[in-house]
């Protein structure tokens, strides 16, 4: 067992649960890498603290959370871990939103391959994220854009009572600051488990706010 892998399944043990799946999935990445850029190829061989720990956090911060969107899925972090959490759950399903055709095609190749329960959205996030306003529970994203161009991104679903959580890196506190004032909206930090200087960043409507959350 690789350090990282090890590292991955002792900081979360939920992982343990569906290492069969992660392996398919580690496998399907590093052929896909070989035609598209799903990840910066130096973070290949640390996959399972790089990319599926820090995945995993997500559902851990929104425990009760079962029907998600992830917006700008790419190679699917952190939505497809997200699925792959809540497989066994009644109700569980994550929307998986990414505009290009060649991410969304591995998408469906590891959903086919892990029996994740996702659906995947090849269009954009403007056109796909609003009708499930009233059918999400919570919304993720990772490296997709500043916080405050997601929270404009985000705002229906906010609004009709989900809850985002947003993997957020070293500038965090920068983001947090231009947000300031973008729609009536709570916001949270969680600092993260695998980043040191990273935090994730949980937004709700304050009379919404009714999962339960990670301290």
């Amino acid at each position: 067992m690789s350090d990282a892998r090890a590292q991955a399944l002792e900081q979360f043990p939920s992982l343990k649960l569906i290492a069969r799946e992660l392996a398919i999935y580690e496998d399907l990445l590093r052929r896909w890498q070989a035609k598209i850029n799903l990840v910066a190829p130096n973070t290949l061989d640390e996959v399972w603290l790089r990319h599926f720990a820090d995945s995993a956090q997500v559902a851990a911060a929104l425990p009760k959370a079962v029907r998600w969107a992830d917006i700008g899925a790419g190679a699917g972090f952190p939505g497809l871990v997200t699925a792959l959490l809540n497989k066994t759950r009644p109700g569980g399903r994550v929307h998986l939103i990414e505009s290009d055709q060649r991410k969304a095609a591995f998408l469906r190749a590891v959903s086919r391959e892990t029996d994740a329960a996702v659906t995947v959205h090849a269009e954009r996030i403007e056109k796909a994220l609003p009708p499930l306003a009233g059918e999400i529970d919570a919304i993720s994203a990772r490296a997709l854009a500043p916080l405050d161009r997601l929270l404009v991104m985000v705002n229906q679903p906010l609004k009709n009572g989900a809850i985002a959580v947003f993997l957020k890196g070293a500038e965090w506190q920068d983001e947090l600051t231009a947000a300031q004032g973008v729609g009536n909206f709570r916001l949270q930090t969680i600092q993260s488990r695998t980043h040191s200087r990273a935090r994730l960043i949980v937004v709700d409507s304050p009379s919404e706010a009714d999962f339960d959350r990670t301290e």
